[in-house]
């Protein structure tokens, strides 16, 4: 980001320190983009500046941390100030500083989801699960797809979207992270530790357990052995469940959508974003295709 950018940023930062007593000077970026990150040095904070229009979905984070710590659930913690605030028009969240961390392993991911799911459902408003959230957006901002690759995948996010609503019955609904991948259930000498809860929400068990299964049956990042130790960990496998194809799907396109909407700011993912389109084709033969991560 160019320093004029960071600007705007720099300010809603100091403002919202201000608010909540911290001290926002000598502040450190720890990452500009849609949601900026910075960290107060000395303090063991890390502030989350977050998109405009986004100041419900930053309380529920705050709400869903604050009950995850009251049910002994190791996850990020919020700091312990009056939270979110305002500050240039974008919901700011206050975070204790994460000891260092690794990705976490398969078993290690498991266990937490195994955790989490038998929890009881949480006495607040935490919204039905999207699978599909901003993949229209995504969409319309892919310009390195040709018109006829991107016309494609809107009829695949169309005929996705209305099997979801048939979807087959399984489990029961829960709490669920929604985007549970070693990135996000880590590591620390103390033990796995869950973090980013911008996607929690009321859903079926599947959807997360769905994410390490597309890992292993669709990208090729999990090993055959590394899947059945997830399984036996959580004690279930969901490419079992006859609604698997329908979420692994919605999985899949968030992925090329992702890859493909970055694409268009940054050229070395455009092959990337092309080949995953070209697999979801039929152009590239079977899975597992290999996908390469795209951070």
């Amino acid at each position: 980001m160019t320093t004029s950018a960071a600007t705007p940023a720099r300010e809603a930062l100091e403002q919202a320190c201000v608010a909540v007593g911290l001290d926002p000077s000598g502040a450190e970026p720890v990452r500009l983009a849609e949601n900026q990150i910075w960290r107060l040095p000395g303090q063991h904070v890390i502030v989350r500046i977050a998109r405009r229009g986004q100041t419900t979905a930053a309380l529920r984070e705050v709400r869903v941390a604050r009950w995850l710590a009251e049910n002994h659930m190791p996850a990020v913690r919020p700091a312990d100030v009056r939270q979110p605030v305002e500050a240039g028009g974008r919901p700011v969240t206050f975070w204790e500083e994460l000891p260092p961390h690794e990705h976490g392993s398969h078993t290690e991911v498991a266990q937490l989801l195994k955790h989490l799911h038998a929890l009881p459902t949480p006495d607040f408003e935490l919204g039905y699960l999207d699978p599909f959230v901003r993949i229209s957006e995504r969409l319309e901002a892919a310009t390195t797809l040709t018109g006829t690759d991107r016309q494609w995948l809107k009829g695949l996010h169309q005929e996705l979207v209305a099997a979801w609503e048939e979807r087959p019955p399984e489990r029961p609904d829960c709490a669920v992270h929604g985007d549970a991948w070693p990135g996000n259930l880590i590591r620390t000498a103390e033990g796995p530790l869950m973090i980013d809860l911008e996607r929690f929400s009321l859903g079926p068990p599947e959807w997360d357990l769905v994410s390490t299964a597309v890992r292993a049956r669709t990208t090729g990042a999990v090993t055959p052995a590394e899947y059945d130790e997830f399984c036996a960990a959580y004690g279930y496998d969901v490419t079992d469940w006859a609604g698997y194809p329908i979420l692994a799907g919605a999985r899949e396109l968030r992925m090329v959508t992702y890859a493909a909407q970055h694409a268009a700011s940054n050229p070395e993912w455009a092959d990337q974003a092309q080949y995953r389109v070209d697999c979801l084709r039929g152009r590239r033969g079977p899975r597992p295709w290999n996908w390469k991560g795209i951070m």
